[in-house]
């Protein structure tokens, strides 16, 4: 055998490896990749739920139905096969090129998200790089401290990765009369608005089960129990100057209405009760009864005492499609009762 002979072999024994480890990672959770998924399923009326990059039970029926769909094994893990099987939209790999507006594929989806759960809005995470995208990349880019070029190479992907800054501190300057703690350590999966095509109200954080919830600001509960609405085992707070904050899909609560809570009071633990597809906390604030977004109110701290990395500037609340909302109006009802108010499908 030639030394070129033994090259080739090699390096096809290393990338059949790499193959087979790919579909392990992503049953262990490798949000992007997952999320990148679930916007290929969608596109192929597969999957009808949120982009949340959770592989929970419905992305695992979806994939299972599209493994039978195309004769695979149906054992609902996106490995090699499975990926190819998707065509156009199972490729190419997040890392593989350096992406920039109009490139379209599974990469572009899993950076959507990756500046989603960040803070930096994309306008939805659908596997197109446009407008929204290109907005997204240049913000996250002047606030990480690296060169704002609007594309996306193994720089960009390392500084998302790590949601560092130049400083390698967080130092977000919140807008708007409070500030709020965020009220868990982890980063933000969907974001306020669109994501995906559908309305949501908050901004979702998955996070493990049973994972502590802390007040994002001093305040009165106004509401601890069940929500009929979707929201679940809900938690509100009531703070100044007429804001509210909302922690939905609860497993279980630490706090009753009426009690006075502080930033970092433990109120709560991380579910999936109610309308959810797997554990995540769903974070919602309201003013005046009309949810509107929390990234830039949020600092760079936890309410639990940890870091994270800067918020995004403040966006406009976009319109929505709500039965109640009155002939010409665009807001939501201004006052909805905890106990039932409905969540918006996300």
């Amino acid at each position: 055998m030639t030394m070129w002979s033994r090259l080739t072999s090699v390096v096809a024994v290393a990338a059949l490896a790499l193959l087979a480890l790919a579909p392990v990672a992503l049953a262990r959770g490798s949000n992007a990749n997952v999320a990148a998924l679930q916007v290929a399923l969608r596109a192929l009326h597969r999957y009808g739920g949120g982009i949340d990059g959770i592989p929970g039970p419905r992305t695992k029926s979806a994939i299972r139905t599209f493994q039978r769909a195309h004769r695979l094994a149906a054992d609902g893990v996106a490995g090699p096969r499975t990926r190819s099987a998707l065509g156009r939209r199972g490729r190419p790999g997040l890392g593989s090129r350096v992406m920039t507006y109009g490139d379209r594929g599974w990469d572009v989806a899993a950076l959507q998200f990756m500046l989603s759960r960040r803070g930096y809005s994309t306008g939805g995470v659908d596997g197109g790089f446009g407008a929204g995208t290109l907005s997204a990349v240049r913000r996250f880019q002047s606030a990480a401290g690296i060169t704002v070029d609007g594309r996306v190479g193994s720089g960009t992907l390392r500084a998302l990765r790590h949601h560092r800054s130049s400083s390698g501190v967080s130092s977000s300057t919140p807008t708007g009369p409070i500030r709020l703690l965020r009220p868990v350590a982890g980063a933000i999966g969907d974001g306020f608005g669109y994501p995906g095509g559908r309305r949501h109200d908050g901004v979702d954080f998955p996070e493990p089960y049973g994972t502590a919830v802390g007040a994002a600001g001093r305040g009165t509960v106004a509401f601890a129990g069940w929500n009929s609405g979707g929201y679940g085992n809900l938690i509100v707070v009531q703070h100044r100057l007429g804001y509210q904050t909302w922690y939905a899909h609860l497993s279980a609560f630490d706090v009753h209405q009426g009690s006075a809570v502080a930033g970092g009071t433990v109120i709560g633990r991380v579910g999936s009760t109610g309308r959810s597809t797997g554990p995540h906390l769903h974070f919602e604030l309201r003013h005046d009864g009309i949810p509107i977004n929390p990234v830039p109110y949020l600092l760079s701290s936890t309410s639990l005492g940890k870091r994270i990395f800067k918020a995004e500037a403040p966006t406009r609340c976009m319109d929505r499609e709500d039965p109640s909302t009155p002939a010409g109006g665009a807001i939501p009802p201004r006052r909805q009762n905890p106990r039932t108010a409905v969540l918006a499908p996300c």
